[in-house]
């Protein structure tokens, strides 16, 4: 009976021991848990804003029907730079002019501060708009472009025009729809 007793007590014991080491495991599994829930709320909020392009107006880098990524955080380090996809209210379209520049529009060449921008993005532009005569940029206003301009309403038109840097959303980086555009996008 005596050795019954202490058998008990032993094994009582390690019971709690094991316990512990359970109780410590079931918290330590929680706190990383919620440090990865965390870290994936923290990466969606920064770079996984969902955009559907509606409209040619970026044709041929996009196309009527994608479905793009939105990085909203890079402009919060950096300013937006000539080329890259700007988000203005969920227009997806082109930054070619940065403040401080003069962009205008002669004979379907684009001029900044007179000379003309040579990017593969940039061919003969029919319509100028209001870059048919020059338009200065102010300290924090951009000037953007569809890549497929006679099916683009952007900065040209008077009812756009220059767009602050605080309207700008973010850059688009990344198409996830359809399954045969998907992959990053580039300049």
């Amino acid at each position: 009976r005596f050795e019954n007793e202490k058998r008990e007590k032993r094994s009582s014991g390690k019971r709690w021991g094991k316990n512990k080491k359970n109780t410590k495991g079931i918290v330590l599994w929680a706190v990383e848990l919620l440090l990865v829930c965390m870290t994936a709320v923290f990466l969606v909020a920064a770079f996984g804003q969902r955009v559907n392009v509606i409209g040619d107006s970026m044709s041929p880098v996009l196309k009527n029907g994608n479905v793009v990524m939105i990085n909203h955080f890079i402009y919060n380090i950096k300013d937006p730079s000539r080329g890259k996809d700007g988000d203005e209210r969920y227009f997806v379209k082109r930054i070619v002019g940065l403040p401080g520049e003069t962009v205008q529009i002669k004979e379907g060449k684009l001029l900044i501060d007179g000379k003309p921008l040579k990017a593969e993005y940039v061919s003969d532009i029919g319509y100028a708009g209001t870059a048919s005569e020059p338009v200065h940029l102010g300290k924090d206003e951009y000037f953007l472009l569809g890549d497929n301009e006679t099916a683009s309403d952007d900065s040209r038109e008077e009812k756009i025009g220059n767009i602050k840097k605080k309207e700008i959303y973010g850059e688009v980086w990344f198409v996830i729809k359809p399954w045969s555009d998907i992959g990053f996008v580039s300049d």
